[in-house]
């Protein structure tokens, strides 16, 4: 089967997608069994058990909303027992013509990426060779560069074997590690989202002073979020064409700014997938952009 994989932005049409139905919550958020990246993740995060009935009910509506907007959707299999995996954004990550199998930190979650064996997928994942890497970690703000953000999950070693990997498939373009100021976070597309060309959604208090002014040389239009904002998951919003964005219902400030830039936005209630710290980019991976 040939490849049916191109994503080269954050915000191209999306054609292709994957998903996945969530399954029970099973994992300890207090107590002796919490692992401690979480102690350190639940500082900058909300955490809580969720409904999956619930959850799966709202992505639903968000598969709908999709598929009205002539966008193929696929189903991936469960990977029962795994609390994330309605989260595929961090399996794997798409750029230009290559799908990468993320190199996951957290080994309870290392069977959901059993889907990517799922011929739906049409396309051969490539493999990475070192260090960690999660997709939440993952933006493609242009066609130049590839931002990874050094989170609780991703690390240097990830990053720079991100960019070689990126040289063996021929495709020209350089990683660029973003730098956080504060431990626990859990991925960058809970703090920044490229929503447009030039334009992001930022919350500038996690990031260092050097990674600020590195974001103000290379966007244009920087929208600041709160902090309340943030740990409400409201920045991980779903772009699903160069002026159409998706974001959960009561993100209303978000909303009216990128309404006030000329963007269409969409709302669907992800109340209850938040309940732990991921959104609409985190329920979603795409596979194919145009």
């Amino acid at each position: 089967m040939p490849a049916r994989t191109h994503v080269a932005t954050e915000y191209g049409t999306l054609r292709r997608v994957a998903l996945r139905h969530a399954g029970d919550f099973t994992r300890p958020l207090a107590g002796p069994d919490r692992h401690p990246v979480l102690a350190r993740q639940q500082a900058t995060s909300t955490w809580a058990p969720y409904d999956p009935a619930t959850v799966r009910a709202q992505q639903d509506q968000l598969i709908a909303l999709l598929r009205d907007r002539d966008t193929d959707v696929i189903l991936l299999p469960a990977a029962p027992g795994c609390s994330a995996q309605h989260y595929p954004r961090d399996i794997a990550f798409a750029v230009d013509h290559v799908l990468f199998r993320a190199r996951l930190n957290s080994a309870h979650r290392l069977p959901e990426t059993d889907a990517l064996t799922d011929p739906a997928l049409g396309v051969q994942p490539a493999t990475l060779t070192r260090g960690t890497i999660e997709g939440g970690d993952v933006l493609l703000p242009d066609t130049r560069r590839v931002l990874v953000g050094l989170s609780e999950e991703t690390d240097p070693e990830g990053a720079a074997g991100l960019q070689d990997a990126l040289a063996r498939h021929d495709i020209d373009r350089e990683v660029v590690p973003v730098h956080f100021a504060v431990k626990g976070i859990v991925h960058l597309d809970d703090h920044l989202a490229v929503v447009a060309p030039g334009t992001a959604l930022i919350h500038r208090e996690v990031f260092t002073a050097d990674q600020n002014r590195w974001f103000n040389a290379h966007f244009t239009d920087l929208v600041p979020v709160t902090d309340a904002e943030a740990r409400a998951v409201q920045v991980n919003v779903l772009a699903i064409a160069p002026t159409t964005l998706v974001v959960a219902a009561g993100s209303n400030r978000i909303a009216a700014a990128l309404t006030a830039r000329g963007l269409e936005v969409l709302t669907v209630d992800y109340s209850e997938v938040t309940r732990i710290p991921g959104s609409l980019r985190c329920t979603t991976l795409p596979l194919q952009r145009t």
